[in-house]
């Protein structure tokens, strides 16, 4: 008897808690507007055939942000990498203290670099402590603009990641 009444009991509480595939004619239909949202789309024109492998990019309306990867012409700091690490070493200010060693430490940013060379969407990505990471985004920010990537002869939003050593 014990048995029975817990089989029982097992398949009330599975048809009480399982999801219903049917609509229920009562509820709400939330979804009535339409948002846009970003999607991922693989675009066969950027099909590499030796590596067996395509090129993702997220798009919203006709902006595509692409990969460093994925595009033609990279996008580069205006006078160079060299130039882009000579002035955030000339413009980064490390924290100071006693006991706050970070030489050599690294802070990771990535940003997108837009279609007329400014930055958009700074974020830090790691980040020694003490604030090294806002101060990166100050850094980066302050630069003189980057010269955008290229895809197919145009200009093309691009993300890009760096690392900076703390000296």
């Amino acid at each position: 008897m014990k048995k029975f009444i817990l089989i029982i009991l097992i398949c009330f509480a599975q048809n009480t808690f399982s999801q219903s595939t049917k609509k229920n004619s009562t509820t709400k239909n939330t979804q009535t507007k339409k948002t846009e949202t970003p999607t991922i789309q693989i675009n066969s024109d950027y099909y590499d055939t030796e590596s067996r492998s395509s090129q993702a990019v997220v798009s919203q309306g006709d902006d595509f942000v692409y990969n460093t990867a994925g595009v033609e012409v990279k996008p580069v700091y205006t006078g160079g990498m060299e130039k882009f690490y000579q002035f955030v070493d000339n413009n980064f200010k490390s924290p100071t203290g006693e006991d706050i060693d970070l030489k050599g430490e690294k802070i990771y940013v990535s940003f997108i670099v837009e279609k007329d060379g400014s930055l958009s969407d700074i974020k830090i990505l790691r980040d020694a402590g003490y604030g090294t990471g806002a101060e990166a985004i100050r850094v980066i920010k302050k630069g003189n603009k980057w010269i955008p990537g290229q895809q197919n002869g145009k200009n093309v939003r691009v993300i890009y990641a760096v690392p900076i050593t703390i000296k």
